[in-house]
């Protein structure tokens, strides 16, 4: 995140000696992205967090490939995915390309038994449905229905939630997970016309330090296998920290959209960016108030850049049976637009309540085995004129 945080004790300089009360150092911690020019941030322990006593099992979690060279539009029906107990477990990547991994999931129960540390990928996690408290190394976040929670490689972490009716939309990125550039000064800071500002970026509130000695599992995951790593002391026992790299939320509905008086293209929806994909937030807004406007999109070819949209909430007005939880995948190098019906529809109509999440990946998406089980293989033909 490119702002500074700090939460907990430090020493007053870096790389210094710090102390417990009764003389011994505490363990200070350098977390670095990017070999050492991405952003870091130095934590202080109150045990070695090098001391693994056993590695117990290593299998793979890879996606299972169903259309490695897809041309097709898919409608994926989201909600369809059956609700498991586990956490890790009812994460089902639905679509897949060497930059990233988007996942659904419906876990029922709260991770009690293990840590997770995902090495491969940063993850954004966004909350359709279900509240509860992300546990971190860094600190706590609180999230519920809308949060965009953003989990930089490598933190881990435990996720708690309230109830058993919960349903995930992940992304898991290969390459970092930033805030849009066009909306970023020289130093970092958003820009008035962002759509949103630091006020409404939720940095951990809370730091959990156990100091505790035993068999903690940590399920790590590196190259989509899992291995199951036993510590020897409690992951979370830092005492403090500082810097720039440390998880934190968004809510979709903090998002403040831009419009104009004839339809505006995709990127003024980013939200955040990566060097492989973006990810915008269709929200709540008023139409285009030209007078002659068509509030709905134009027809459109995505020929460098495949368009997953999941639909969270409201009516989507370019679509005809789409309903909350549905993931349309509209891949590169075919046009696509509106439903038969739905440009007429928009004609003069002031606003919509639409929410939801758009990820266009620049690199073509395979379809997986997981995909197929919710898929509708005649969504593309849904454009046919009757």
């Amino acid at each position: 995140m490119p702002f500074y945080h700090k939460l907990g004790k430090i020493p007053p300089k870096r790389h210094t000696q710090f102390r417990k009360a009764n003389g011994d150092l505490y363990y200070e911690q350098l977390f670095g992205t990017v070999g050492f020019d991405g952003m870091s941030t130095n934590s202080y322990h109150e045990q070695r967090p090098t001391q693994v006593k056993e590695i117990r099992k290593q299998y793979s979690v890879a996606p299972k490939i169903s259309n490695a060279n897809n041309i097709q539009s898919y409608r994926l029906r989201g909600f369809q995915v059956t609700p498991q107990d586990d956490y890790l477990e009812s994460r089902k990547i639905v679509l897949t390309n060497s930059d990233c991994h988007i996942a659904l999931a419906a876990p029922r129960k709260s991770t009690t038994d293990y840590f997770y540390k995902n090495t491969d990928s940063d993850e954004m996690i966004f909350i359709h449905r279900g509240t509860g408290k992300l546990r971190t190394i860094y600190g706590n976040l609180d999230f519920k229905y809308g949060d965009y929670l953003i989990i930089p490689r490598g933190i881990i972490y435990k996720i708690d939630f309230d109830t058993e009716d919960n349903r995930l939309f992940i992304v898991e990125s290969h390459s970092p997970i930033y805030t849009p550039k066009q909306y970023r000064n020289w130093f970092g800071q958003l820009l008035e016309h962002s759509p949103f500002c630091e006020r409404d970026i939720r940095r951990p509130y809370e730091l959990e330090t156990n100091n505790e000695k035993g068999d903690f599992i940590i399920k790590v995951k590196k190259k989509d296998e899992i291995f199951d790593m036993v510590y020897a002391t409690h992951p979370f026992d830092v005492v403090g920290y500082d810097g720039f790299n440390y998880p934190y939320a968004l809510s979709i509905h903090d998002f403040e959209p831009i419009t104009g008086r004839i339809h505006l293209p995709p990127p003024i929806h980013q939200t955040f960016e990566t060097s492989a994909f973006v990810i915008c937030s269709f929200v709540p807004r008023l139409y285009d108030y030209h007078p002659d406007a068509i509030p709905a999109p134009y027809n459109h070819s995505n020929i460098d850049a495949d368009e997953v949209l999941y639909y969270v909430d409201g009516d989507f007005m370019s679509r005809n049976d789409i309903e909350a939880g549905h993931i349309s995948l509209h891949p590169a190098g075919i046009p696509h637009g509106p439903h038969p019906g739905a440009a007429e529809r928009s004609i003069g109509k002031k606003e919509t309540e639409e929410l939801a999440v758009m990820v266009d990946t620049f690199k073509p998406l395979m379809v997986t085995e997981e995909a197929m089980k919710i898929a509708d293989e005649d969504y593309f033909k849904s454009w046919l004129e009757e």
